[in-house]
Parts: structure tokens; C-alpha cells; sequence
């Protein structure tokens, strides 16, 4: 059930390392649309719905979720692996779970917990999304997780690094000598392709980005100005939605033709080539590239530390650690199911589970239910 024409260079279905667990299937969907299939089916994946990406749930319905992001995401990366005639199915599976780990109140959450959980673990997203579709989930009779194929895992774990946690024996068998697949090296730059053009979007509607402001940034005013001379009558708000999406057009366009020099000037002839190279081939040119870096450090400087972005960060520092702690010093407070996990992971790791798990609005209840004296329990 997969394409005919893919690349010598591109991931199979019938190459797989195959899965943790032996099963017995009910349809002939090959091994990675059954992957993706089952991470959309899966909880985590929905409660990305009200997870912060910038702007927390409650500030409008117009901004981006963790789960708008993760859709971006999969459609970026579709197109990229189309054109390098790579695995489709195993890039959108990719793409749909690469936020599953993320915390509530989105990198502040997740900068929490780690400190939190510094003598226990510590926490890392990718790791957490992996110990999502490995452990957490509960759907199926006979194992726990989602029982996904070992590109797949092995791409979540990667994700934006080599190996996050190379020298942590549990993750020994994902290879950290190896580079992943081309289908996960492309969904890191398909991940910052999104949210750098959608993050302009949402900070544009928001008020605390302006397009002068945006016009000391290469990459977007050099396509601004493309995109004014070529529909000359367009007014602000559509010139603003057509700039973003010929940027995207041109991005994409930059890591194909990128990649594909790779891929031409290293011989790349199969799969075995691209885990043995020395760095990863999936990348945008050397002028897209520092033009690139330039839109992030804008966006970091003019968004992401916005005072008013900076204030609910603050807020949610605060909450979270507020509610870590109560946890931790009364553990029945919570739910029985959660109770039962201690004695096998340990109160802490149950407990990080749990608030990982949360959605903003539910973590911000959470603290009503613990603190307000009026508060619903």
C-alpha cells in the first residue's frame, strides 16, 4: 500500500524494524499510515487542542494551539517529502506526534518541570513523547502505548537534535550513532518553517509585532515587497496573509533544492547512507539559512518576550510549581488511577506525568481548585 516511486533514499514500510509488540491487523494499511493513524486516535493528540504554542487558550480563539501547529507542521512536511519523494505516511506521522510531550503554558511548562524534576529525571519533551506513545497511553489489550514501528519512535526522540539523551541507557536501542531518517530530518525544519510564519501571524493580530518592525527583517520584507509588486492593489491584511504564505512557498522551496544537492553531492544511494553521514542532510541553504536566523531572533526579542508574554510566563511558573509542590507533599490529591502508578515510576515521575498531561485550561482550574478558597474541588 505504499508508493511505487519512492526514492532509494526514502524510509519503507517493508524495511521497518518493526514493533515492540507482535499484532495481529484487521486491514493491509501499511506500517507508518498505521502509525499515523493511531496518534491521531490517541489522547495526547487531542488534548494539543488547549496547549499553549504563544498565546494561553483563554487570550482568543485566533491563535495557534499546539494542535493547529502540529497540523501546519504535517502539511509542511508533506510537501517537502512530495517533491523529495520520501515517505509520506511516515512524515505526517512524525509531524502529529513531535508536540505530544509538550507541557501546558507550552516551553514555560516544560522549563518548570525539568527544574522540578531535576533529582528525579528531569524532563524533556521529546522524551516525554516518546514515554506517551511507549507507556502512557491505554488503549489496546494486550500493551501498553500505541506499539508504533521503531522509525517512527525513533524519529520522536530525534527530534530537533541527533540524540537528546545519548548517553541515557534506556534509549539505547534508538541508535545514537546514527543519524535518523530524511522523513524525521525534515520535520525540524518543516517545525521552525511553521511556527516562524505562524508566530508572525499571531503576533501581527495580537498587536505586539508591527509591520515596521517586521520591515528590518531580510527574509520577510524581501518578500513583502515580491508580494506587492505582484498584486500592486492588495490591501494590508491580505498583503500580510499572501507574504506569509509566499514565504512558506519559498522556504520549502529552499530545503528541497538544498537537500537535494545533499543528497546528489554525497552519493546518498539509500537509507544506510543517510544514518552513516556525519551531519544531517535535510537543510536550508547557507543565505535562507542566516536570513532564517535573523526572523527567529526578531521573533524572540519582539514576541516571545513581549511583556505581555511575559507575564503569563511568569504566572505560569509560579501555578505550576505551586501545584507540583502540593502534589508532592499530599499525593491523594491525585486521582486514584494515578495513585496506583508510585510503587511502579516512582510519586515524582507519576506526578510529572500528570501535570505534562494537562491542558492550559485545565491546569489553570487546577490551581482554582487548590488555592481559591471559593473555588469548585
Amino acid at each position: 500500500m505504499e508508493r511505487p516511486d519512492l526514492a532509494k533514499y526514502a524510509t519503507r514500510s517493508k524495511e521497518s524494524r518493526g514493533r515492540r509488540h507482535a499484532e495481529d491487523f484487521k486491514d493491509i494499511r501499511s506500517a507508518f499510515a498505521r502509525d499515523r493513524d493511531r496518534i491521531i486516535h490517541c489522547a495526547a493528540f487531542r488534548r494539543l487542542e488547549y496547549k499553549t504554542q504563544v498565546f494561553v487558550n483563554h487570550e482568543g480563539d485566533y491563535y495557534r494551539t499546539r494542535l493547529t501547529h502540529s497540523l501546519e507542521v504535517a502539511q509542511i512536511a508533506r510537501g517537502i517529502a512530495r517533491q523529495l519523494l520520501l515517505n509520506e505516511d511516515l512524515v505526517e506521522a512524525l509531524a502529529l506526534a513531535h508536540d505530544l510531550g509538550h507541557t501546558p503554558f507550552g516551553h514555560t511548562g516544560e522549563e518548570v518541570l525539568n527544574q522540578l524534576m531535576t533529582e528525579h529525571g528531569g524532563f524533556e519533551h521529546n522524551r516525554q513523547s516518546l514515554r506517551i506513545v511507549e507507556t502512557l497511553e491505554e488503549r489496546y489489550p494486550e500493551f501498553n502505548g500505541l506499539n508504533l514501528s521503531w522509525e517512527t519512535r525513533e524519529g520522536i526522540i530525534k527530534h530537533s537534535s541527533d540524540y537528546d539523551q545519548a548517553a541515557s541507557s534506556d534509549l539505547i536501542e534508538y541508535c545514537p550513532g546514527e543519524r535518523p531518517s530524511l522523513e524525521a530530518q525534515l520535520i525540524d525544519l518543516a517545525d521552525e518553517i511553521a511556527y516562524n510564519n505562524h508566530d508572525i501571524d499571531d503576533g501581527l493580530k495580537a498587536g505586539h509585532i508591527k509591520l515596521c518592525e517586521l520591515a528590518e527583517v531580510d527574509l520577510w520584507q524581501e518578500t513583502f515587497v515580491h508580494v506587492g509588486q505582484k498584486y500592486p492593489a492588495l490591501d494590508e491584511e491580505r498583503h500580510i496573509y499572501q507574504t506569509i504564505s509566499h514565504l512558506i512557498g519559498r522556504l520549502i522551496h529552499d530545503v528541497v533544492n538544498k537537500t537535494l544537492a545533499n543528497i546528489q553531492a554525497h552519493d546518498i544511494d539509500g537509507v544506510a547512507r543517510v544514518r552513516q553521514h556525519q551531519t544531517r542532510l535535510v537543510a536550508f541553504s547557507e543565505d535562507i539559512d542566516q536570513k532564517n536566523r535573523q526572523l527567529k531572533g526578531f521573533l524572540f526579542k519582539n514576541l516571545y518576550r513581549h511583556h505581555r508574554v511575559e507575564r503569563m510566563r511568569v504566572k505560569a511558573e509560579r501555578f505550576l510549581a505551586m501545584i507540583f509542590e502540593s502534589y508532592c507533599t499530599n499525593p491523594t490529591l491525585l486521582p486514584r488511577s494515578y495513585q496506583e502508578r508510585f510503587e511502579l515510576y516512582g510519586k515524582e515521575r507519576v506526578i510529572c506525568d500528570f501535570l505534562a498531561g494537562m491542558t492550559d485550561r485545565y491546569a489553570l482550574e487546577e490551581y482554582k481548585k487548590l488555592f481559591e478558597p471559593y473555588g469548585r474541588v
